[in-house]
């Protein structure tokens, strides 16, 4: 399981997919209990973007990287040759695998166990529930102040083979005239990029406004 949890698909044979999928859903489950515990006045939609914040991509190539758990990947010579072992989302996906390995190794409590050894030292780190807010929650709840319109979303093109795909998309509120692309591996990511930048347009336009 362990030879399993360490291997990409590329590399051939017994691959982490499956076992990350489960590592997934443990990992939610001990994070969800941890953020529960910790933080005792949040309510349900602070309590999942504090989850959110912790589970998500990026912080789990952190917490592999730290680990060191790139060094340990078995990887096919493609992916070898392209970095592989330093990309996010393969060390995100090890790290899940990992923790799918461990629990049907151990079982549940030894899972629990490495995951809160990892993560709780995080939690003093978390940002504010309001500043965990995703950039397109941001920006709808600022166009709704203003009295604005929902902004738009439209996937402008991808390009990229099917395992590896990008997305173009572009986010525009028309009454303002303001219109923003971005690009990310996934549509919902593409759609936060873009609705960041045009937060940050829309930021911008009202301090131009202003008198100085």
């Amino acid at each position: 399981m362990l030879e399993a949890a360490l291997t990409h698909r590329s590399a051939g044979g017994p691959h982490y997919e499956r076992l990350e999928f489960l590592g997934d859903a443990i990992l939610n489950c001990v994070v969800a209990m941890l953020v529960f515990r910790e933080f005792a006045s949040a309510d349900e939609g602070e309590l999942s973007r504090f989850r959110a914040s912790l589970v998500s991509g990026d912080a789990l190539a952190v917490i592999a990287a730290e680990i060191q758990l790139g060094e340990q990947l078995r990887l096919g010579s493609g992916e070898l040759k392209s970095g592989g072992f330093r990309r996010k989302s393969i060390l995100a996906d090890a790290l899940e695998a990992l923790f799918g390995a461990i629990y049907l190794d151990g079982g549940f409590e030894a899972a629990e166990r490495v995951i809160e050894r990892l993560f709780a030292p995080r939690l003093d780190r978390l940002p504010s529930a309001a500043e965990l807010k995703d950039p397109k929650t941001r920006l709808q709840e600022a166009l709704q102040a203003r009295g604005l319109p929902l902004p738009v979303y439209q996937v402008e093109s991808t390009f990229g083979q099917a395992h590896n795909q990008s997305f173009e998309v572009s986010c525009s509120v028309k009454t303002l005239g303001l219109k923003v692309t971005a690009s990310g591996p996934s549509r919902r990511r593409a759609e936060q990029a873009a609705a960041q930048l045009l937060l940050s347009a829309l930021e911008g336009a009202e301090q131009e406004d202003k008198p100085s």
